[in-house]
C-alpha cells in the first residue's frame, strides 16, 4: 500500500485470554505477543502482528465506516441487550479521513470481548515508526 489507509481486525474470544495471567502476552515485547490470537494492549500494535491478522485492508475512509457498521451489524446478536451506541456514521468517516483509528470493544454473551479495529497506518498518527504489515518481510522483520 502506498498512501495512507486503513487496516480493519476482530478479535471476539474469551475474556479469560485477555488476562492470563495479566497482559504480557499483549505487549510487543513478549515472546507469544506476534502469534498470540488476542487484541494488543494499544491500537497501534495491531500493525506489529502478521499481515494474515489483517481482515481487509481500506484507502477509502467509506468504504472503512461501511464496513465498522457492517461488523457492528454482524454481531448485533451477540451483544447483551442493545449494541452501545457508538459515533455516527458521519463521525467516523471524519475520523478516518483525518487519519484517526476508530476502535470498539464490548463485553458479549458467554464471557468474550468482540474487538473491531480500523487502524490507521502509513503512517500511524500516534506510531509514525509502524511499518505497514503488508510491507514486512515473511519472517515479520521490516
Amino acid at each position: 500500500m502506498a498512501g495512507p489507509h486503513h487496516h480493519a481486525y476482530v478479535w471476539l474470544g474469551s475474556g479469560e485470554v485477555l488476562v492470563k495471567p495479566g497482559d504480557a502476552h499483549r505487549r510487543p515485547d513478549h515472546p507469544e505477543f506476534r502469534s498470540a490470537q488476542v487484541m494488543p494492549l494499544a491500537c497501534a500494535d495491531w500493525l506489529l502482528k502478521p499481515a494474515a491478522r489483517i481482515e481487509a485492508t481500506f484507502e477509502e475512509p467509506k468504504e472503512a465506516a461501511d464496513w465498522y457498521a457492517t461488523q457492528l451489524g454482524q454481531y448485533a446478536g451477540l451483544f447483551v441487550g442493545s449494541c452501545p451506541p457508538e459515533p455516527s456514521y458521519e463521525e467516523t468517516v471524519r475520523a478516518l479521513s483525518a487519519g484517526e483509528d476508530r476502535v470498539g470493544g464490548w463485553w458479549v454473551s458467554g464471557g468474550r470481548f468482540l474487538s473491531l479495529n480500523l487502524i490507521a497506518c502509513s503512517p500511524h498518527r500516534a506510531w509514525p515508526d509502524r511499518v505497514c504489515p503488508l510491507r514486512q518481510a515473511p519472517g515479520g522483520d521490516p
